[in-house]
């Protein structure tokens, strides 16, 4: 599990305060914070200070925190506004618990209010639901890793969640790993696959540095191919859609031929069946669901 001075790094590198001021002025934007807020004005309840409890109302794996935290901090409209933690990213917490406290002028406060209670309540839905599939591979070899199903304009806030629920991160976007998707690969026979796949693995490494380079296959046809791509070229290998026997039978060749690659299960990857994906002797687990089928937490602010 990554540790709590890890996911700080963590957020530090995938979240940097310029994106985050930049985030933050884009929500506000949506939720008319800049037109002003016609409730609190008409009440005339603007000025002073309110200090309020952030609370979750269900069990959770807790994220958000640290770059929100900072995201208040870092923009020039919230000069007086404190966001303050006092439970870590990545601790599992009791419903009922007060996870922070917001405090400064009430209108930024309440204008704040929302928008944060839906990040903190998205994000930490992923991770608790990412913790979820975490255990269920425990005792296993297997690794969960997340995908590139993820809410268009979120997607770096999601992996940070998915990784305080403890998953590996994969991929962030096209530009910093190639994977060679069965759309890539269509209409390239069993006969071509090596040859064609191992130059263009050879060009995309001649153009920059990546994290890695992968090879989705639907097939163990196409998997043997997979195999003979010389070393090197290739680290991982994506097994789409394989069931179990396929699965174990990709592990085993692999084996056999003492190769170094490393075997990533993906397709309909649910928490009924990721144990049994995992003891198949797979790698990695790459899971869609991580982000796509995680329900928000509720999450509320309580004046004190």
């Amino acid at each position: 599990m990554t540790t709590t001075s890890e996911l700080a790094t963590l957020a530090t590198h995938l979240l940097p305060d310029d994106m985050l001021s930049a985030a933050l002025q884009l929500w506000l934007e949506e939720d008319g914070f800049m037109r002003g807020d016609v409730t609190s004005r008409a009440l005339q309840s603007t000025s002073g200070v309110l200090v309020a409890a952030v609370t979750v109302r269900n069990d959770c794996v807790l994220s958000g925190m640290q770059p929100l935290s900072r995201a208040v901090q870092a923009s020039p409209m919230f000069e007086d506004v404190r966001f303050e933690a006092t439970a870590e990213d990545g601790a599992r917490v009791d419903a009922g618990v007060a996870i922070g406290t917001l405090s400064g002028p009430v209108g930024d406060v309440l204008g704040l209010e929302r928008l944060l209670l839906n990040m903190l309540g998205r994000l930490c839905g992923i991770a608790t639901l990412t913790r979820q599939y975490v255990e269920a591979v425990d005792c296993t070899t297997a690794t969960i890793c997340t995908t590139r199903k993820t809410t268009p304009g979120l997607r770096r806030f999601e992996k940070y969640a998915a990784a305080c629920g403890g998953a590996t991160l994969h991929r962030l976007g096209l530009d910093d790993a190639a994977l060679f998707k069965d759309n890539h690969l269509a209409g390239i026979s069993d006969g071509e696959f090596t040859m064609v796949v191992s130059e263009a693995c050879r060009r995309a490494r001649a153009e920059r540095v990546l994290s890695f380079v992968e090879i989705e296959v639907d097939t163990l046809e196409q998997f043997n191919g997979a195999l003979a791509i010389e070393p090197g070229l290739v680290d991982m290998v994506l097994l789409d859609n394989f069931d179990l026997d396929m699965l174990r039978e990709a592990v085993r060749r692999r084996d056999v031929e003492g190769s170094g690659l490393l075997l990533e299960a993906s397709g309909g990857v649910s928490l009924e069946t990721v144990r049994s994906i995992a003891q198949t002797g797979v790698d990695r687990i790459s899971v869609g669901a991580l982000t796509h089928q995680a329900q928000s937490i509720d999450v509320g602010l309580d004046v004190a």
